[in-house]
């Protein structure tokens, strides 16, 4: 295997597994904050203990994000520094950034969050977790702005073989950042959703502390609900946003070889990528020019005769991306994103008619949507960087050139095995952390002092 396979893989690997907990942080800093707020305007008890019990959770998925997320960063200087050659005027600036705003701000205002409850106010400490919402937030905003110049390069300058600023307001105005940043965010506050949710219907299934979990329930619901109905909405405005910018994407997504006039949506296809052309095809006719233009009539631009225009522009070489992996992952997205919004409108549905506890079958399909949006994550996440290959920039630099030229397969491979090993290591003793936690569920909060921290207290 060449050592642009391997770094890719090896990169693709941290990312995916760091991806695992961004989404869940980004939604529950926003849950934990409204928990608060309404703790602090009803002085109802129950809300401060969800904060704090959904609060445990966080700081474990919160843990292991920043651990995961802090090795892609060597990724940039070691397998791909000629990428960080090439890029690094315009992909430094909003990193940094983040560094200097986001992620100090969301680590300050964290070890204020849990070594405050019995030293701030309620409001102080309401405000405390406002920030590190706002925080986390803006830390994934700095990084969508750098990841959107990739995916749609502007306020550039080509100058010495390398890409350089010339206006930073067009990185921040870029209208990829525009749609991608709310999609990103609605998709946490869903995921969040699916896990309280899914955590709160095993122990009403137990009937253990139904008070608590009756109200975690509905509230996940209700958050994974609303933001299902909103990322779908945001998902389809970004889609249109791709058909202009990235139209090479949306033909893979939807293995649309030919450009067609009043192109279908295909709901399945049986795809023959070395012969351009679907064997198969199960399709509603005209409903992906409706979906672009609000119309059923509106030309849908095809792989081949994109490819044609690409060489043109480019020169000689493949700019097709994978269509066969691009294709069903778009669809495990969006089937997912539909399966949550269903459970959420039964579960809110029945929830209104307070006959959801007793619903022993909906109850088990609340439990088992957390891995469902995993997926949704997981697979739009993918089509959303593969749809743009073989470009890592689009239109400046491919994914080849982007390698580090002195970096060996052996190395790595040794590297690849040596971080699944730590993170299998790291991620038992998460799972097992985070087992404790929900199965000793909402107990009574109680001050525990902290092993060689004097004076420092946590909840059990």
């Amino acid at each position: 295997m060449g050592e642009a396979f391997l770094a890719r893989w090896q990169f693709g690997l941290t990312s995916t597994y760091h991806w695992l907990f961004v989404p869940l942080t980004l939604g529950l800093t926003v849950f934990i904050a409204i928990m608060e707020v309404i703790y602090v305007r009803t002085g109802k008890e129950i809300y401060k203990k969800m904060a704090q019990f959904w609060g445990k959770l966080f700081l474990i998925n919160f843990a292991m994000g920043v651990v995961t997320g802090i090795v892609q960063e060597f990724h940039f200087g070691m397998n791909w520094s000629e990428y960080s050659r090439f890029m690094g005027d315009i992909f430094g600036a909003p990193l940094a950034l983040e560094a200097l705003t986001a992620f100090f701000l969301e680590s300050t205002f964290i070890g204020i969050w849990i070594f405050g409850w019995e030293r701030l106010s309620p409001k102080l400490h309401a405000a405390a977790a406002c920030l590190v919402a706002i925080g986390t937030n803006l830390s994934a905003f700095w990084i969508l702005v750098a990841n959107s110049f990739m995916q749609h390069p502007v306020g550039f300058a080509l100058r010495n073989g390398r890409a350089e600023m010339t206006d930073f307001g067009a990185l921040l105005t870029n209208g990829y950042v525009a749609h991608q940043f709310p999609h990103v965010v609605l998709a946490g506050l869903t995921t969040a959703g699916a896990f309280i949710a899914a955590i709160s219907a095993w122990q009403v299934l137990r009937k253990n502390q139904l008070p608590f979990f009756e109200l975690s329930l509905k509230s996940g619901i209700a958050l994974m609900l609303a933001g299902a109905v909103l990322v779908a909405g945001v998902g389809h405005l970004q889609a249109r946003y791709i058909a202009k910018v990235q139209p090479m994407k949306l033909a893979a997504a939807e293995a649309l070889w030919e450009t067609t006039d009043s192109a279908p949506f295909s709901l399945f296809a049986a795809i023959n990528e070395k012969q351009q052309r679907n064997t198969m095809e199960l399709a509603v006719p005209g409903a992906l020019s409706f979906l672009v233009y609000d119309s059923f009539q509106g030309k849908i631009q095809g792989i081949k005769d994109i490819q044609n225009e690409m060489v043109q522009k480019y020169g000689p070489g493949d700019y097709i991306p994978p269509v066969t992996p691009i294709f069903w992952s778009f669809r495990l997205m969006v089937i997912s994103g539909m399966w949550m919004l269903a459970i959420g409108l039964v579960g809110w549905y029945l929830a209104r008619r307070n006959q959801l506890l007793d619903n022993t079958l909906v109850l088990k399909a609340i439990f088992w949507t957390l891995p469902v949006s995993y997926i949704a994550n997981a697979t739009g996440w993918y089509m959303a960087e593969a749809g743009r290959q073989p470009w890592l920039v689009v239109g400046l630099q491919t994914t080849q050139q982007g390698v580090s030229p002195n970096v060996t397969a052996a190395e790595i491979w040794t590297t690849m095995i040596g971080f699944t090993l730590v993170y299998a290591i790291i991620a038992a003793a998460a799972v097992y952390l985070a087992k404790k936690v929900i199965v000793k569920g909402a107990a009574e909060q109680r001050p525990t002092q902290i092993a060689g921290a004097k004076g420092a207290t946590l909840w059990n």
